[in-house]
């Protein structure tokens, strides 16, 4: 009976007779997700260079492979991202992701801002350690984290950490700019499907 009581709480189901199911804390990663936007949502809510994220979402393509690679993932995956309107970074990340899983029928996606998803960006910071937007959380089907993309692609990421010590602010923001326009989300879309493949495979190996 105790076990049963503690995977009820668990779990937040209800015991057997007693009403309404438990409420579920408001920093899991469950709740976040409930209570976040869609990526509609958060488009109408701009405010901060809202011309250029319609543009972008507007101009957003995924590409061929990266598209029957996240299809044939199959199965049920949640994207709860972390991000801001102002934010270079959320910009070039978020409507490359959100048309991912517009056309990927296993993901969907949600967006909270960095106010409330503070713990979960503390939890997963940069390399040098800095909680940044945007943070990209997958989860499961069981709500389960199984991978966090962390502010921006890895090739990009790599470089930057690379190069900070070396070159000025400007060169590097400069350096960023580029890329992302030459990139076009590709960057971003391959490191999300790769964390989907992972957790395909570890899930399938037992590991999950």
């Amino acid at each position: 009976m105790i076990h049963v009581l503690a995977v009820l709480l668990v779990t937040g189901l209800p015991w057997p007779g007693s009403g309404p199911a438990v409420r579920l804390p408001q920093d899991s990663l469950r709740y976040l997700y409930d209570e976040g936007a869609t990526f509609p949502q958060f488009l109408d809510a701009t405010t901060r260079r809202a011309e250029e994220w319609h543009a972008l979402y507007r101009d957003a393509r995924v590409g061929a492979d990266a598209l029957a690679r996240a299809r044939a993932v199959g199965g049920s995956w949640h994207l709860l991202v972390i991000a801001e309107d102002w934010c270079q970074d959320s910009m070039n990340t978020l409507p490359y992701l959100a048309r991912l899983a517009a056309l990927a029928d296993s993901l969907d996606l949600r967006v909270i801002h960095s106010r409330e998803g503070r713990g979960v960006m503390e939890a997963h910071r940069t390399p040098d350690g800095r909680p940044a937007t945007p943070t990209v959380i997958v989860l499961d089907d069981a709500w389960r984290e199984v991978g966090a993309f962390v502010e921006r692609p890895r090739v990009l990421q790599d470089w930057v950490m690379a190069h900070r010590k070396e070159l000025g602010s400007e060169e590097i923001h400069a350096h960023i700019f580029r890329w992302y326009a030459e990139d076009r989300g590709a960057g971003t879309v391959g490191d999300i499907v790769d964390l989907l493949e992972a957790a395909k495979s570890e899930a399938s190996s037992g590991g999950l």
